[in-house]
């Protein structure tokens, strides 16, 4: 006897471009054109079909935000999600770089003492 099981959707699955539209909410041809704008990437599988890892959603809610905040054309936001990108990424480097300062300077601090023998900090 065999039984038949629906396929279960685990996290890291794709979504095809259906499902990628409904769960974010947009037409299908807007999310074509985001992936042609390069504002989302998509996997094409042999028969051409885009298919969407599921951070990508989290992406179209944020070109939409921006859209509906800056009131810019898709083709502008994608400029901006750019820059918005590179100083999340200075940032990050940039405390990354602070820390590292911070835990080279702070032995040396606690490792001063005074003339009189006592650990000053």
């Amino acid at each position: 006897m065999t039984s038949r099981y629906l396929p279960v959707r685990r996290p890291g699955q794709l979504l095809s471009q259906e499902e990628f539209a409904r769960r974010s909410g947009v037409h299908p041809d807007l999310v074509r054109r985001f992936v042609a704008l390069g504002l989302v990437r998509a996997s094409r599988s042999g028969d051409g079909a885009l298919w969407f890892a599921r951070g990508q959603l989290m992406s179209v809610a944020r070109i939409e935000r921006l859209r509906s905040g800056l009131s810019l054309n898709y083709a502008a936001l994608g400029l901006v999600v750019e820059l918005l990108d590179r100083i999340q990424a200075l940032e990050i480097e940039l405390r990354r770089q602070q820390r590292a300062a911070l835990n080279r300077i702070e032995p040396s601090r606690t490792e001063r003492r005074d003339t009189d023998g006592v650990r000053s900090l």
